[in-house]
């Protein structure tokens, strides 16, 4: 008897039931939200193991179903983890968890593991990205979009903490009525520049004593990624 074919579900249906991880993110995450923020939702999904048998593989990542809802299949997310993602690792690390099953809870385990000296290549290099956006706002408008000039300095003073502390932590704390300023356009545009140029500073002179190693721990990594497929299958 020839089997029936197997079931192939849609990028929204691995979402809605293969998902082993998902949060809050934005302003709710970063301790900065308002009455206007919006709620966006981050996740991980597991494909089953047998869709990557297949010619036509399983997405990397699904913009959906929900409003403001985005996730990625834990191989991809793995790997941008592993590169020092910013925004993946700030994933990793939100207070606002709202669904985590047994995979979910490992791969928060392996937070440490993702962490190294190479997020301060990839945060400063974003901020950098986004510094020269707003500089050419400010040239083309006369200010810059204060939404992002606030990020970015966020952005920045977690990086510095991440190298001095070896912790990444998303909620601003002390600095939310400062960064708030900022978003609001009450702080002068130089005086955000010396921010952005100080904190940017300070990134720098803590990353060569950091107590984060130089490179992430692949193989921990690895080793988790090939165990979590070889179950999927078996339960298959």
């Amino acid at each position: 008897m020839i089997p029936p074919p197997v079931s192939v579900p849609t990028p929204e249906d691995l979402v809605r039931h293969h998902t082993v991880y998902s949060c809050v993110m934005g302003s709710r995450a970063f301790g900065l939200a308002t009455e206007a923020s919006d709620t966006d939702h981050r996740g991980v999904f597991l494909a089953p193991t047998p869709l990557f048998w297949r010619f036509d593989k399983p997405p990397t990542h699904v913009d959906g179903p929900a409003d403001e809802q985005f996730s990625w299949e834990l191989e991809r997310f793995c790997e941008l983890a592993l590169r020092a993602n910013p925004n993946i690792l700030e994933c990793l690390h939100s207070p606002l968890v709202e669904r985590i099953d047994a995979t979910g809870e490992e791969l928060l385990a392996l937070r440490g593991a993702f962490l190294s000296r190479q997020a301060h290549r990839t945060f400063v290099g974003y901020a950098a990205g986004q510094r020269k956006k707003l500089d050419a706002d400010v040239r083309q408008y006369g200010a810059p979009r204060w939404k992002h000039a606030m990020h970015l300095l966020r952005l920045l003073g977690s990086c510095r903490d991440l190298l001095r502390t070896g912790e990444l932590t998303l909620d601003v704390g002390d600095d939310r009525e400062r960064l708030l300023a900022v978003r609001r356009g009450e702080v002068a545009w130089p005086e955000v520049e010396r921010w952005m140029e100080r904190a940017g500073t300070e990134a720098d002179t803590a990353e060569p004593n950091s107590p984060l190693p130089q490179e992430p721990d692949r193989a921990r990594v690895e080793d988790f990624l090939i165990r979590t497929r070889r179950d999927s299958a078996h339960r298959q």
